[in-house]
């Protein structure tokens, strides 16, 4: 099937009403559900990551870049040691991704606990506050950092015209297997054919993924 790369009209996604009526409801709603019925899930998670590290904090906030490139934080349980930013910029060189992102396989910041959250995902959980918040919405593109945006052509920047999402196109079809340029693509056709129902899916297939984790780490 052939690709579209005419750009996205903005007045188009803006008339969009019910939709996004809808899917502030469903975010609203989504997101209380999801806290309160996961609360015994981030206890264990929290503790796990105080005993692999006492000192260090359980939740990880960082600024990202949201609708309309606007910034905001946003919230994860920690994954890496502490002293993980610190050490990013001797490892961008072994970047394994092309394009505007960063991501290595056996990334040495990652602790134990990390390895297994970020493969089963639940290291996303804390976003659902973004959501309730309104920073971000159940579903839409994975946020970008803003030193990722500054890489970003006009054609990319398309992406950042709905809110993020906790979970996408991105993350359902195959995650870190997935190249900058593809993601992208992947992210304006969802942009391109926005639908409560297609929302849905997405969310009951990152369920499934959660269950039985695809190309995360």
């Amino acid at each position: 099937m052939a690709v579209n790369y005419s750009f996205l009209k903005v007045e188009d996604i803006n008339r969009r009403y019910v939709y996004k009526f809808l899917k502030r409801l469903m975010d609203i709603l989504g997101s209380i559900i999801g806290l309160l019925a996961l609360s015994p899930l981030f206890f264990i998670i929290a503790m796990a990551i105080k005993k692999e590290e006492k000192y260090g904090p359980v939740f990880f906030s960082q600024t990202r870049i949201g609708k309309n490139e606007k910034e905001f934080k946003m919230y994860k349980f920690r994954s890496m040691c502490v002293d993980a930013e610190v050490k990013l910029e001797e490892l961008l060189k072994h970047n394994e991704v092309e394009g505007a992102m960063f991501k290595i396989k056996d990334d040495p910041r990652v602790t134990k606990i990390g390895k297994f959250i970020r493969k089963t995902s639940i290291d996303e959980l804390p976003q659902l506050l973004n959501v309730l918040k309104g920073d971000m919405s159940l579903v839409g593109p994975r946020p970008p950092l803003k030193r990722e945006v500054e890489e970003y052509s006009t054609y990319d920047k398309q992406r950042l015209l709905i809110k993020p999402g906790c979970t996408g196109t991105w993350q359902i079809n195959g995650r870190n297997d997935v190249g900058f340029d593809e993601m992208v693509k992947m992210d304006i056709g969802y942009i391109r054919n926005l639908s409560i129902l297609n929302d849905i899916k997405i969310i009951f297939k990152t369920a499934w993924i959660m269950i039985k984790p695809n190309g995360a780490y």
